[in-house]
């Protein structure tokens, strides 16, 4: 048999073996693994001697590893394995001989670990003291190196496998790492502990490979066993040296381990007072002073020759430290004494942190920041603030700022540099919290701290005629822009005309020095974008300093033309946020902007390449065409807002529109025979010009219908004439583009965007946007979207809409029925069905609310009205907890009650009272009251006996019931005496069922919930 499980690896992975054999020797090998007969055979495989290939003794090693991990092997073979592998290992490397290759060394280590899981308990007592004893040519000794090695690795193993607390485990498995642990506490600690003395006394100075292993053990290890046995004289006096060597710099993993190890220490849970023991003990405030005294850390800090590694081990260190100080200090159960020693030592600690956090790698700066984030929040925590705490802001806010600040070797926005400028400002953004902190336990020192950074650069600036380190201004006016947050929470800058708080002086203040200091010339991209932004966040304050906004909106015009595509590309977007809000102070500057921008609003369409999908898409490069254009039409909607200003003549504003317009329908007129040819950029460069179109539109009315408080600012006549030629044109486009999915898509936005021009004058134009909207084309998704539309039309519009929606209904719902029958193809066509759905039952809610039901009944779209009935009949009774079936039930149950109560007559019975003289109903059209009773009746019951609806236990089922209870009372109440006798004399008799409880509660329910609670005890009678 070994012969075979040989030959059969050997074929397995031999890359020039035949594919049917090596398929053949794949499936006998899967056979092997899992059958422990030949465990004895992979065994020999992997010990004998003249030892098997590599490859064979790694498989062969590997199905005995599997066997042991999943217990599929019984107490006497493990037995035989333990003895097997006890005489290999003694035979290999307690004799000093070659020794295996890494991967077999790793994977012996795994197996033998298993082994220590399964029988250290029971059956090999002495696993720790026989791989000691393998570790020395004589008893006693740690010389042998492959001992060592291999000691050391199952060492690391073991804590992986029984004491890593950073893997998830089983019940099962945590029980017996609980026992396992246990017993080595018991038998073998002293042993563990003694051996790591005498292998750092050894192998110190002869092979740091080996030292820098047992560190990293004693690591491990130092978490689950009694500090005592590591922190001792006779170990430190072993450990400092390592911690304190090689001061002049250079890698030093050994060094690195030994920090390292102390961290490790440190982290170790323990009781406040003996926390703070062991730090006094192990002098860790001298040892880190030491360390960052040292030329590693001090004199090379600034150079190439830095050694991070070693920075971010002590910085580690510090953390740690600190973490416990705070956990300590937050601990109100903690003596008086220990509190004590504990704020001293945190006062000693603190500039230690302060040096890590304030290190130019950010990935050192990083290390400290949550038990800087800890201290901040127990700062915060602990008011009123006693001096000594006090004392600890101001050093820390001056760090946090002066994090903020690009390093001086940083080149902003250099191509090669876009990854670091990401990560820079990820950090920005966890110093921004750790500001605010700062700033919710001392506001006003965080006031005065920002105000003296900020107003002391704006001084420089200004004595040094704009020579500044651009650096330094940007840090300033980041600092500027977070700032404001504190006027934001209080409700803004002005109260009354005055500034609401302290903080809003300030800013108001430095938003007068920003804008007279000539900030937004420095020629420099970080300084434009942030005075831009700083401008659109805080622009209430030029509502109230109304004298410079010409000389902003001059500068904007500037930002607008910058050469750094970044500036360029962000500022169209804030220009059009800056004018939007400003709209009602910034005069009749119209003609002077469209003038200063017109260059920048030609369109100018690029179709990306075939192979653009390929490749992966850059954030940072914003010369790319689609944002360009998204960009641009900012623009077209700031000209809209500057157009349309209240001090602007209205026969202006239309000129203004037409001025912009003309050039758009122009360049429609050029391209769309190229486009109905086919030709892609001349289709790309129609869709865009529809959204500038709309964008425009946009720009000079964001009022909606239905606005009531907005009323006064619906449209005026000549505007809406001006844009009724952008909605012909659009049509136009439309019409001959229907097929186009992005022609499509740009109309659509323009529509929702010209309702706001163009008020009613929209409504005529309704069938013709349907026509080219939802085309054959048009997928479940496209046609949603448009029915959300519409609901805001017949809501903005239900009082002149009627004649409108009367005629288009049919053409509508004959689209919407074709798109809901059709088969669906995917999970994504899927999804669109569920969304188109509930879209078209809502729109019929929509217009059932808003009191046009009559359209659904009218002459004109009588033909439909059966349709529409199967349509949301169907929706109610499927049920499948799928496709978003239960949500689309509950609001065809909910159209149904609609009808119903809108329908179905005056309310002839009441629940809960009884009938005193019996009424016909009288319904709005004749037979309405049997449709509801043999049409909508039934199909309650036919949800109620569906096998796959369960209320019991489905949320959304329960809500589809309460709906269907709902429907049934409303049935009675319109039908009263009628209803009840179909019930008792037809319904349930045919159904064989007992209906009376049914009819008790119908009747006698106040609410709909009482029948609900009656439909549901009966379902789980039933169940």
């Amino acid at each position: 048999m070994d012969a075979q499980i040989e030959k059969a690896i050997e074929i397995a992975w031999d890359p020039r073996s035949d594919p049917n054999l090596k398929e053949q020797a794949v499936q006998y090998l899967t056979q092997v693994r899992g059958d422990t007969s030949s465990l004895q055979a992979c065994l020999n495989l992997f010990t004998r001697a003249p030892k098997a290939a590599e490859v064979v003794r790694l498989v062969s090693l590997d199905i005995v590893n599997n066997a042991i991990q999943t217990q599929h092997i019984d107490d006497q073979s493990l037995r035989g394995l333990k003895e097997q592998l006890h005489d290999y290992v003694r035979r290999i490397y307690a004799s000093g001989n070659e020794v295996d290759p890494p991967a077999l060394q790793n994977k012996l280590t795994q197996t033998l670990t298993f082994l220590f899981s399964s029988l250290y308990k029971e059956g090999w007592e002495s696993f720790i003291r026989d791989f000691l004893s393998f570790a020395g040519h004589q008893n006693g000794s740690v010389d042998n190196l492959s001992g060592v090695v291999l000691y050391l690795r199952l060492l690391s193993s073991i804590h992986d496998e029984i004491a890593d607390l950073m893997i998830a485990r089983a019940g099962e498995e945590t029980k017996r790492n609980v026992e396992l642990k246990d017993l080595v506490r018991a038998r073998d600690v002293q042993t563990v502990a003694g051996s790591f003395q005498q292998i750092l006394t050894y192998w110190q100075g002869n092979n740091d490979a080996i030292v820098e292993m047992t560190l990293k053990v004693i690591g491990k290890w130092v978490s689950w066993i009694d500090i005592s046995l590591v922190v001792n004289q006779d170990i430190l006096n072993l450990l400092f040296p390592l911690v304190g060597r090689n001061p002049n710099g250079g890698e030093d993993k050994v060094k690195d381990a030994a920090i390292d190890c102390f961290t490790e220490i440190v982290a170790k849970k323990m009781k406040p007072s003996d926390k703070i023991g062991m730090i006094l003990f192990l002098n860790l405030g001298e040892v880190v002073s030491q360390l960052i005294a040292s030329p590693a850390l001090h004199d090379l800090r600034n150079t190439s020759s830095y050694d991070t590694d070693l920075a971010e081990a002590v910085a580690k260190l510090v953390n740690n430290v600190v973490s416990d100080l705070v956990k300590i200090l937050e601990d109100t159960k903690v003596e008086p004494d220990v509190r004590a020693q504990a704020e001293q030592l945190l006062q000693t600690f603190l500039p230690l942190l302060l040096r890590f956090f304030s290190d130019e790698y950010d990935e050192i700066c990083a290390t400290v920041i949550p038990s800087l984030t800890e201290l901040n929040t127990f700062l915060r925590k602990a008011q009123p603030l006693p001096p000594a705490y006090s004392a600890m802001l101001t050093p820390i806010l001056n760090a946090i700022i002066q994090k903020m600040r690009y390093d001086d070797t940083s080149s902003y926005a250099d191509e090669d540099e876009l990854t670091d400028e990401a990560e820079f400002q990820e950090l920005r953004k966890r110093l921004q919290v750790l500001q605010k902190t700062i700033a919710a336990v001392d506001e006003a020192l965080y006031v005065d701290v920002l105000s003296n950074v900020i107003g002391s650069t704006f001084q420089r600036l200004d004595e040094q005629n704009g020579q500044i380190d651009w650096r330094d201004l940007d840090l300033a006016l980041h600092e500027m822009y977070l700032f404001g947050e504190l006027t934001l929470v209080n409700g803004g800058l002005y109260a009354k005309s005055q500034p609401s708080s302290i903080a809003a002086e300030r800013l108001i203040v430095m938003m007068s020095k920003m804008v007279e200091s000539g900030i937004a010339s420095f020629n420099h991209p970080a300084i434009s974008l942030q005075y831009m932004e700083i401008c659109v966040r805080y622009c209430s304050f030029f509502e109230n300093q109304a004298q410079y906004i010409p000389q902003v909106l001059e500068q904007f015009v500037s930002f607008v033309h910058h050469s750094h595509s970044r500036v360029r590309i962000r500022s169209w977007y804030l220009f059009h946020r800056f004018v939007k809000h400003l709209r009602g102070q910034v005069g009749n500057v119209a003609e002077t902007i469209i003038q200063s921008i017109s260059d920048l609003l030609p369109l100018k369409a690029e179709v990306p390449r075939e192979n653009d999908d390929d490749m992966s898409s850059d954030d940072g490069n914003h010369d790319a065409a689609d944002v360009a254009f998204n960009a641009q039409l900012n623009l077209y909607e700031a000209i809209g807002c500057i157009s349309s200003t209240t001090s602007t003549p209205i026969e202006k504003q239309a000129i203004y529109a037409r001025t912009i317009m003309d050039p758009l329908f122009s360049d429609i007129e050029r391209n769309l025979e190229q486009a109905k040819s086919g030709n892609a950029q001349a289709v790309l460069q129609i869709h865009h010009i529809v959204f500038a179109l709309g964008s425009l539109a946009h720009g000079f009315s964001d009022w909606s219908p239905g606005e009531g408080k907005r009323a006064g600012q619906a449209p005026v006549k000549e505007i809406t004439i001006e844009f009724s030629r952008a909605a012909e044109a659009i049509l136009f486009a439309l019409e001959a583009l229907k097929a186009s999915f992005e022609v499509r898509n740009a109309a659509r936005s323009s529509f929702s965007r010209l309702m706001g021009v163009m008020g009613v004058a929209m409504l005529p134009l309704l069938p013709r946007w349907i026509d080219g909207l939802l085309s054959q084309s048009s997928s479940k998704e496209e046609i949603a979207m448009f029915l959300r539309l519409l609901d805001q039309v017949v809501f903005g519009f239900k009082k002149d809409i009627h004649e409108v929606l009367n005629s288009l209904l049919t053409p509508l719902f004959q689209r919407v029925f074709a798109s809901l029958s059709e088969p669906v193809t995917g999970t994504d066509d899927g999804i669109q069905l569920v969304e188109l759905r509930r879209e078209y039952l809502t729109f019929v809610t929509v217009i059932l609310n808003n009191e046009l039901g009559s359209v659904l009944v009218s002459e004109q779209n009588q033909a439909f009205f059966d349709p529409l009935i199967q349509s949301v009949t169907t929706l109610a009774k499927t049920v499948t907890n799928e496709n978003g079936n239960l949500a689309a039930s509950k609001i065809a149950f909910n159209v149904m009650t609609k009808m119903a109560e809108i329908w179905g007559g005056p309310t002839i019975a009441t629940p809960g009272q009884p009938i005193t003289s019996p009424v016909s109903p009288q319904p709005t059209f004749p037979g309405f009251d049997s449709f509801l009773i043999e049409r909508f009746h039934p199909v309650c019951w036919e949800v109620l006996r569906d096998p796959n609806f369960r209320p019991l236990v489905d949320a959304q089922s329960k809500s589809v019931l309460n709906e269907l209870a709902g429907l049934e009372q409303v049935i009675y109440m319109k039908t009263g005496n009628m209803f009840v006798e179909h019930l008792q004399r037809s319904f349930f008799p045919s159904m064989g069922v007992d209906g009376s409880g049914f009819i008790k509660s119908m009747v006698e329910s106040p609410e709909r919930k009482g029948l609900a609670t009656f439909l549901q005890n009966w379902m789980k009678g039933k169940a």
